[in-house]
């Protein structure tokens, strides 16, 4: 009973929209996993069904997983919410550029062939640049956090995580556009995406870690010995981000 009343969606009316919202955003993802399977084509390179299923399944999932940290957090809570706000709209308007031109058939970053890809492609990197200063601020929030001492682990290394996969997203981009300056914007495509691995694993930190340490508090273990739970996973985890950027710059 003790685990069905934690899954109760925390927080105000912000909170509860990110979570709906969230929700949309992975259906949306799920939409076009169906479209894939029933219109084929590939599963790689710049035009692809593959990008609004992931694009839609992950951001749908960290908005709902910041929605909900975002609760644990020093923060004021007209602060929390205008943070959590900007970040929601965020989510939709990425998710959305990226969707629109799936549907054109063009790629959605770092495409400047014609004037409307090249405004998309620069809205998807404002929205990036937002991105990165909203996760940025909460980052900072959680190691002020007030917290058992294995959740607070959790959160610190869990945004950590988070930007590290925004700043591996940040170089994919850069290094796409420095080909695109270069006059070749093929291979800018094929460049683009050398990171994806430790961009997947690092995102997600944010839930696995966090995630980990709210199922142990429902355990009878101690507090210790769930913080040395969560000092394992940490260094796991670390490890297999370390292990993919290897794996990307190999």
């Amino acid at each position: 009973m003790a685990l069905v009343r934690g899954l109760r969606v925390p927080g105000g009316r912000i909170e509860r929209i990110c979570w709906i919202t969230g929700l949309v955003l992975i259906a949306a993802g799920v939409f076009h996993l169906a479209v894939f399977a029933a219109a084929g084509g590939p599963w790689h390179g710049p035009v692809s069904w593959r990008k609004p299923i992931t694009f839609g399944l992950s951001f749908g999932l960290t908005l709902m997983t910041v929605a909900w940290l975002s609760a644990y957090l020093p923060l004021p809570a007209r602060r929390r919410g205008l943070l959590l706000a900007v970040f929601a709209v965020d989510c939709c308007v990425e998710v959305a550029g990226i969707t629109l031109q799936a549907w054109r058939g063009v790629p959605s970053h770092i495409n400047r062939e014609t004037a409307f890809d090249s405004a998309v492609s620069t809205v998807l990197a404002i929205g990036g640049g937002v991105l990165v200063v909203v996760l940025g601020l909460m980052s900072l929030a959680a190691f002020r956090a007030r917290v058992a001492s294995s959740m607070r682990l959790a959160l610190r290394a869990g945004f950590v995580s988070l930007l590290i996969g925004l700043v591996s997203g940040a170089a994919m981009i850069a290094r796409g556009v420095v080909e695109v300056n270069g006059g070749d914007q093929q291979r800018a495509y094929e460049v683009v995406g050398f990171l994806k691995p430790v961009h997947a694993m690092g995102l997600h930190g944010v839930l696995v870690l966090p995630a980990l340490a709210w199922l142990l508090s429902f355990t009878r273990w101690d507090e210790a010995r769930r913080t040395r739970a969560v000092v394992v996973a940490v260094a796991g985890y670390g490890a297999a981000t370390i292990a993919a950027l290897a794996y990307s710059l190999a």
